[in-house]
């Protein structure tokens, strides 16, 4: 048996048995992600060798975690949060940045050596965050908002800091030319600094270029076949050849995905993309969480206890204190600005990255950077727990305290009150009506030449397969109060109310129907509503019949009511032997001779004389206007 396989047991096996034990405890998935990695590690049982291959293979879960980030930072998003990402954001690292090097100054580091280390442990944990959030149910809310711009202004920080940080060595940068010369993957790292530059800067335009002119278009033909799995394979395609890329020019391979990402966020498929990815994120972070636990030097814990123990306090308090004072400078209640500053106390992934940076560059010694990278994984591992006691906390001064509502910082247009299926000529008369009166709309549809033609409108509608529960969880299916299935297809119509009803049992689903048959499928299959697409049109052009034929429009308007009526309660009186051919067909005969006695009975009964007790007043108003027209002309 290969040592890979063994290797992936040993992961599998680990993430099983602990993660389900650490939920069902209340300690969150990522908590036991880490205790498995410190139990499977060399300090512990010692079943899995050197992490370093694993790590980089692991660290691909962060790179899918910016891109998935980067799908969410529309333009919109972005003006709507600028006060999140460029005002909190900005302020939390450049804060946090200086008082994390004022106490390192304090323990007797040199100036350049404590702000190297402040800028690197002023980030956060990006990935441990969104996952805690995600599992607390604040992603959407005022505390993910908040955390999310900061967490976005601190993974875009990373890009100057590979700048910034060789110039605080003692030559001045010197050194770092050699020692990244050695040690990057970088083709052009032997390359003049104005070289260097422009390969940097024509790889960027590389990733925003062909994101918006090549991406979208290959996109729309794979579509066109409808290969879902190969859908998939040029999603990852995407974002392992983006991380390429950075790497070839020696930027950091997650913000170059965060920047595909972003390239794409405006993009029909930006849904399905989402979707397909969502898996591999969710594995490869558990492997990157395994293999930081694993990593834990418990060697140096045992021989520094004291030491690591008061960084591990001393950063995490000195982050709350700095998050929590800017949060409640910026308007937060309580609450909120604890939360937010709880959730960011630890040190991000990029620490390892920016640690192992600043070694090679000559700004700091290897044994301060294993110190603070042992520090920053101790700190990454305790966040959860940190959760679950502001939690506890939270709770107990409830009692106490009156709840404050917390500010309104949108951080998107907010959920959708209805989630569409199809947007052809049914679905868009429904959610042009829906949007038109104020209610929030997501909606799906797979044909990419309608969405490509609706976009071009200004239509914002997604790619994806609908019967797709977890798109239709993306789409904010949970959240939304009605699910509208406007659907071509009728097979794929049923499913989707049957797939829909069981996965989302709150929602209301109204669907369209082609015919009788198909209503009554539909209505066993979960919808709570549904209406035949051509009825109404039908029935409102054989109104405007009588109408020429000679009807007066009350007239008309009654007759086409009372075909109305009767046609419901006989789709009603019906629905129970729906599926028995002949006493069907038998039961509908009846049925359509009994509307013709109704409709000749009110017809013996209205004489254009009389008035009749069901005019109503648009009927009338049909009239008066006919009227005046004539005696217009």
């Amino acid at each position: 048996m290969s040592a890979i396989l063994i290797q992936a047991l040993v992961y599998l096996a680990a993430s099983v048995v602990s993660v389900p034990v650490a939920k069902r405890l209340g300690l969150g998935s990522v908590l036991g992600y880490l205790i498995a990695g410190a139990v499977i590690g060399p300090w512990a049982l010692n079943l899995v060798g050197d992490q370093k291959d694993v790590m980089s293979f692991a660290e691909f879960g962060v790179v899918i975690l910016l891109f998935l980030i980067g799908l969410e930072v529309r333009p919109a998003l972005l003006w709507s949060m600028r006060g999140a990402i460029f005002g909190l954001g900005g302020a939390q690292v450049a804060a946090t940045a200086v008082t994390v090097a004022g106490a390192s100054m304090a323990l007797g580091l040199d100036w350049r050596q404590a702000l190297a280390v402040g800028l690197v442990l002023a980030m956060s944990s990006t990935a441990i965050v969104l996952q805690t959030l995600d599992e607390k149910g604040l992603r959407s809310g005022p505390v993910g908002r908040a955390a999310f711009g900061v967490l976005l202004l601190q993974d875009l920080s990373v890009i100057p800091l590979f700048a910034l940080l060789p110039l605080l060595s003692a030559d001045g940068g010197a050194a770092h030319a050699s020692a990244s010369a050695a040690q990057s993957h970088s083709l052009i790292a032997a390359l003049p600094a104005w070289l260097q530059t422009v390969a940097v800067l024509g790889a960027v335009a590389v990733v925003v270029g062909g994101g918006r002119y090549l991406v979208r278009p290959v996109f729309r033909f794979i579509a066109a076949a409808r290969l879902r799995e190969i859908f998939t394979a040029s999603a990852l395609l995407l974002v392992v050849a983006v991380a390429v890329l950075m790497e070839l020019v020696g930027l950091s391979p997650a913000l170059g995905a965060f920047l595909a990402g972003v390239v794409l966020a405006e993009s029909e498929f930006r849904r399905e993309l989402e979707t397909d990815i969502e898996p591999f994120r969710g594995l490869l972070l558990g492997l990157f969480f395994i293999t930081v636990g694993a990593g834990i030097d418990f060697g140096l814990v045992a021989h520094r206890p004291l030491q690591l123990v008061g960084v591990v306090l001393g950063l995490m308090t000195l982050k709350f204190l700095v998050m929590f004072g800017l949060a409640r400078l910026a308007g937060a209640s309580s609450r909120p600005a604890a939360a937010v500053a709880t959730a960011l106390a630890q040190g991000g992934e990029f620490a390892f990255v920016l640690l192992t940076f600043t070694v090679g560059a000559g700004v700091i010694g290897a044994e301060l950077a294993a110190l603070l990278t042992a520090a920053v994984a101790l700190s990454m591992a305790l966040t959860p727990l940190a959760m679950l006691a502001y939690e506890r906390i939270a709770t107990a001064l409830d009692a106490a305290m009156p709840s404050v509502e917390p500010e309104d910082t949108p951080f998107d247009e907010g959920p959708p009150d209805v989630v569409i299926a199809g947007f052809g000529r049914f679905g868009q008369v429904v959610g042009r009506l829906l949007t038109a009166n104020g209610f929030q709309t997501a909606v799906l549809d797979s044909d990419i030449e309608q969405i490509d033609l609706l976009r071009r409108f200004g239509r914002p509608v997604h790619y994806g397969d609908a019967t797709r529960i977890d798109l239709l969880r993306s789409a904010g299916a949970e959240t939304a109060k009605l699910l509208v299935i406007a659907l071509d297809d009728r097979e794929k119509t049923v499913e989707l109310a049957e797939k829909a009803r069981e996965a989302f049992p709150h929602l209301k689903i109204l669907a369209r129907a082609w015919d009788r048959r198909h209503a009554y499928d539909l209505l066993r299959n979960g919808a709570d509503v549904v209406e035949r697409e051509t009825f109404e049109g039908a029935l409102f052009l054989g109104q405007k019949a009588l109408k020429l034929m000679g009807f007066r429009s009350h007239r008309a308007h009654r007759a086409a009511n009372l075909f109305r009526r009767h046609d419901r309660r006989t789709f009603a009186e019906l629905a129970p032997i729906w599926g028995q051919e002949e006493n069907y067909i038998l039961a509908s005969r009846d049925a359509a001779q009994t509307m013709d006695r109704l409709l000749q009975a009110d017809l013996q009964r209205m004489r254009p004389d009389t008035v009749d007790d069901a005019w109503d007043t648009s009927s009338l108003d049909d009239e008066l206007r006919e009227q005046a027209e004539i005696e217009r002309v």
